[in-house]
């Protein structure tokens, strides 16, 4: 096996110390098995993502395909399990599975993410589209987002206690009121959860295809609020922040086919649960100093606007 790229030797340490180190030592070894399980051979450089790496593979066949392998956490053990749902319909073909590793040997598509597209709302459109198709019947097993809600409520009111913020109480109100009247009674229907442009890659056999899902299982909308989420940073240098706030909801809603309110509700509550989040954890382009100030502060702001309807 190629040499495991650096950055994600560092990040993975860094995040989860002598679990990561002693997991990295034996990564190699789980690579070769798989590959000699799967009859693959390497094919391309090893990449990474945030908690796995991705070796590009040639199958017996001929056929052009990757190996993922992810670090031992629960937030990983369902994605298989997405995939296996979907085949194919919107997201990478799952070929293989190895559980017990944390594996899967998926459909090799293109390094070239929907975050690379510079039109905004082509990026809100196509995320929403695959978001529409991605929602379908939830097989049994998987991670109800409604079970989240009681933690959800407990969070946001000791964060709001304990954390210094700019949010005003209307905005808080708002996002206790979505996870009472929205989180609490979710449908039965698998989504991406973790639905980003970054997630999103260009593919041969369609257009673009998902990867990395969570398994959730919930309401669709949900997933409207994790893109805008995403799309924050994009929004930084908007002459009106509510105007592209709301244009990114009516963009999302009507091309995956949802109530607007819904996603602007759930858009709302992921912003005011990213904002305690970056004052807690930081953010992944600013973990501390003024840089991460200036950015939960955004994150208030961007939290307030879609605090009402318009």
């Amino acid at each position: 096996m190629t040499a495991l790229p650096q950055e994600f030797v560092r990040s993975t340490v860094d995040r989860e110390g002598d679990a990561g180190a002693a997991w990295l030592a034996e990564l190699p070894g789980i690579v070769a098995d798989l590959l000699d399980r799967w009859g693959c051979v390497p094919d391309g450089t090893v990449m990474h993502g945030g908690v796995g790496v991705i070796v590009p593979v040639r199958r017996r066949t001929g056929e052009s395909a990757v190996l993922k392998v992810s670090f031992p956490h629960p937030g990983n053990v369902h994605e298989p399990d997405a995939f296996a749902a979907w085949r194919g319909r919107g997201a990478v073909l799952l070929h293989e599975r190895a559980d017990e590793r944390y594996a899967m040997l998926l459909e090799r598509v293109r390094p070239t993410t929907l975050a690379e597209v510079e039109d905004g709302d082509e990026v809100v459109t196509v995320a929403a589209r695959l978001a529409r198709r991605l929602a379908v019947p939830a097989p049994p097993g998987l991670p109800r987002l409604r079970d989240q809600a009681g933690a959800w409520e407990e969070e946001l009111r000791a964060d709001a206690g304990e954390l210094p913020h700019t949010l005003s109480r209307q905005a808080l109100d708002a996002a206790l009121a979505t996870v009472h009247d929205l989180g609490r009674t979710q449908p039965d229907t698998l989504i991406h959860g973790d639905l980003h442009a970054r997630n999103i890659l260009r593919a041969d056999r369609e257009p673009w295809l998902a990867v990395d899902p969570k398994g959730h299982v919930g309401d669709p909308a949900y997933d409207g609020g994790t893109l805008l989420k995403s799309r924050a940073l994009t929004l930084i240098e908007a002459d009106d922040l509510r105007k592209a706030a709301h244009r990114v909801v009516d963009v999302f809603a009507e091309a995956a086919e949802l109530d607007r309110e819904r996603v602007r509700r759930w858009a709302q509550f992921h912003a005011v649960r990213a904002s305690f989040w970056g004052r807690r954890q930081g953010f992944r382009v600013a973990r501390g100093g003024p840089m991460l100030d200036w950015l939960t502060g955004f994150t208030d702001r961007l939290a307030e606007v879609l605090t009402d309807r318009r």
